[in-house]
């Protein structure tokens, strides 16, 4: 038994050896990605024309060629091809993409930064950042402290527009949990400095309707909920000479809970 645990945890440690990154040779890696970029470029001109479908087609093919490693590339390509669904009407899918594209970009850097822990060293530039992961997580980490300013503009840019995408179709989709999520995107992009006039609009008029369609949202698929369960309560209890509008739920004014009591009627 023990040499079949040991053979087990050897075989685990051999598969999380082969799940680590490739990353390929310099050259090797800047021959994929000016073939990716081609394919791009064929994919942005099919946009162009209006040939949606066909452009998600170049866009996956340059997606194919591009090393998984290379996070800025992918979150490009992922939210063009989500602007291609959203111009399909296809929102579930723009949804889908557009989060893989903010997913690749969080990789690349995350929004949510580590705090610091010296006191009165937050915010300050220039302090010692201590790298506090090993392996791959430390390349990462590495990888991050060595951004050029001029990347981290293009990173809060397609940030923006995967928000931008990802928030429509979810608007588009209604639903009560789409609606919030919408919310939750317009309220990040309205605390991001710098971005489009029109977006900026944009984000003002959804921030102004989505409070009350997420609320009528919520009571619809309540009510429905609650239908469902009435339903399901009255198959239970009809054997019994028995139904849920028995059952009364009295709220309580001064505390807001629920009381229920019985009522068998006449």
């Amino acid at each position: 038994m023990a040499e079949d645990a040991s053979k087990k945890g050897l075989k685990e440690d051999i598969s999380s050896e082969t799940t680590k990154v490739e990353r390929f040779s310099p050259e090797e890696e800047a021959s994929l990605l000016q073939e990716s970029n081609a394919q791009k470029a064929d994919a942005n001109k099919l946009f162009a024309t209006s040939r949606y479908s066909e452009a998600i087609g170049e866009y996956d093919k340059a997606l194919s060629s591009c090393p998984n490693y290379l996070d800025y590339e992918i979150a490009v390509l992922k939210s063009n091809i989500s602007a291609c669904h959203l111009k399909l009407e296809d929102w579930k899918a723009a949804v889908e993409s557009a989060t893989a594209s903010l997913d690749a970009l969080e990789r690349l850097q995350p929004t949510k930064a580590k705090k610091s822990t010296e006191p009165g060293d937050e915010g300050k530039d220039g302090a010692v950042v201590e790298i506090e992961g090993d392996g791959e997580e430390a390349e990462r980490e590495m990888a991050e402290l060595k951004l050029s300013d001029e990347r981290k503009v293009d990173i809060k840019r397609i940030r923006g527009k995967a928000l931008m995408r990802r928030a429509r179709g979810k608007m588009e989709q209604d639903g009560w949990a789409n609606l919030a999520g919408a919310e939750e995107d317009y309220k990040q992009l309205s605390q991001t400095p710098d971005i489009p006039a029109q977006d900026q609009k944009i984000v003002r008029a959804a921030l102004a309707t989505l409070p009350s369609r997420i609320s009528a949202a919520k009571d619809k698929e309540m009510g429905e909920m609650m239908g469902k369960l009435k339903e399901l309560g009255n198959g239970i209890l009809k054997p019994f000479g028995l139904s849920t509008d028995m059952f009364k739920m009295n709220k309580d004014p001064s505390t807001g809970g629920y009381n229920m009591s019985f009522d068998q009627g006449k």
